[in-house]
């Protein structure tokens, strides 16, 4: 039988499902079910998922919560976060609270740039081409007036293009590096289609370009998210608490492979608010990534220093995100997430992203450099593994209070189980 299908994305939903479980699924009933079990039962809600992407056949929920008590810049907030890893919002609370008591969170947002560039090769003279250029670069600009009308009366716009000259890195090759401002407008849409419109006026028999795209590499839209206080004012063992903390910034600075999972516990916070927001992780984690290898090595978003008896910990990070556009307003949970952070400007949602990163990455330090990572998040797993053991609730409220002073593994989860079934001590 072959597996290949003609007209896939003209079948109705019921057709690429049915056909999807008969050719690949070996238990095909149990799938449809599966599958139609997460459709919802509001038909329009449904269909606004339908359309968000192609060749829709279900939803793929990830859990919502909430992380409370986080004070920012004076202001309560409340933030809420998408995400799939047990123990993130449980950090993040905590965090909150330990914070909010000792001062709270302090931003500032840096710079809001975004770029683009239009991508060229060009085998003539670099002196005519930078005359052509300065000749046409007026025209530029007027090319895209009627896609720039609406950013121009919020602010923003096209703030500069320039011409620069990368044939040292490849053979005839050039770009035009446009920057923008988008204002509460993540602007994809937007810096794309006056990247096409910039191309379309540049080009002439010379000049042949390749492609015209925004770059996710956003260095200079940045914000900054900070706490500080007096060491004495840590909690217990503050002096040897704040010296291990500081140590483990500096070796995630230093130690390539201590630093990527370093930042991979910034983005457990960022990215459940971005997600939970209705912006896009993958753009916002690629951005990230790309800027803590900017100096040539890849090191540790966040710093650490102590002087004079205080301590302050703080992260610098590009965050290209928009409280306007995409799915901020349309999907309904992005838009309920909005309202609960008090229907923040841009600026605001990259101060609170930030904030959650900082959180986050402070959280896993301050296990890391105590009673260990792991005490905490198999607490939290372990609800997770008595799910796929199939534990009742009364078991599992039995085995929760049983592993409180335990180590807890998958192999211990299993063997206590048996032994309570085995035992019959519930009965």
């Amino acid at each position: 039988m072959t597996k290949t299908v003609v007209g896939f994305s003209k079948l109705t939903k019921e057709e690429k499902i049915n056909w999807l479980a008969k050719t690949y699924l070996s238990d095909s009933k149990s799938a449809i079910t599966t599958l139609k079990s997460y459709w919802n039962d509001d038909k329009q809600l449904q269909q606004l998922h339908d359309e968000f992407i192609e060749n829709t056949i279900s939803n793929f929920y990830l859990p919502y919560a909430v992380a409370p008590n986080f004070i920012i810049d004076g202001k309560p907030y409340v933030i809420p976060m998408a995400v799939e890893e047990s123990s993130v919002v449980a950090a993040a609370s905590l965090v909150a609270k330990f914070w909010s008591e000792r001062g709270g969170f302090k931003t500032q947002v840096i710079s809001t740039t975004k770029t683009g560039q239009v991508h060229f090769k060009y085998e003539g003279s670099f002196d005519e081409l930078q005359h052509y250029f300065n000749s046409i670069k007026s025209r530029l600009y007027q090319a895209t007036e009627s896609i720039t009308k609406n950013m121009r009366k919020r602010g923003g716009g096209i703030l500069d293009i320039e011409l620069k000259n990368k044939t040292h890195k490849l053979e005839n090759y050039y770009q035009l590096h446009v920057s923008f401002e988008t204002k509460d407008s993540m602007g994809a849409n937007f810096i794309n289609s006056c990247l096409e419109a910039i191309a379309k006026s540049f080009r002439n028999e010379e000049i042949e370009i390749i492609m015209s795209i925004l770059s996710n590499y956003i260095p200079e839209c940045l914000v900054r998210a900070e706490v500080s206080c007096k060491i004495n004012e840590l909690g217990e063992d503050a002096e040897l608490f704040a010296k291990k903390f500081y140590q483990a910034v500096q070796i995630a600075q230093v130690e390539r492979y201590r630093a990527v999972t370093h930042n991979k516990g910034i983005m457990n916070g960022i990215d459940a608010v971005v997600i939970a927001t209705g912006n896009d992780f993958r753009a916002v984690g690629a951005g990230a990534h790309a800027y803590a290898a900017k100096d040539g090595q890849y090191k540790g978003l966040s710093n650490c220093s102590i002087d004079d008896g205080v301590f302050k910990f703080w992260i610098e990070i590009p965050l290209a995100i928009g409280t306007v556009g995409g799915l901020t307003k349309l999907h309904p949970l992005a838009k309920l997430s909005l309202e609960i952070l008090q229907n923040p400007t841009a600026k605001e949602l990259m101060q609170i992203i930030a904030v959650a990163g900082l959180a986050q990455n402070f959280a896993a330090l301050k296990a890391l450099t105590t009673t260990g990572i792991q005490h905490g998040h198999m607490k939290m797993h372990l609800q997770n593994m008595l799910n796929q053991l199939g534990a009742t609730q009364q078991e599992k409220k039995y085995l929760i209070n049983h592993f409180k002073d335990k180590d807890i593994s998958y192999n211990t989860a299993t063997e206590a189980l048996e032994k309570l079934r085995t035992t019959k001590m519930l009965e």
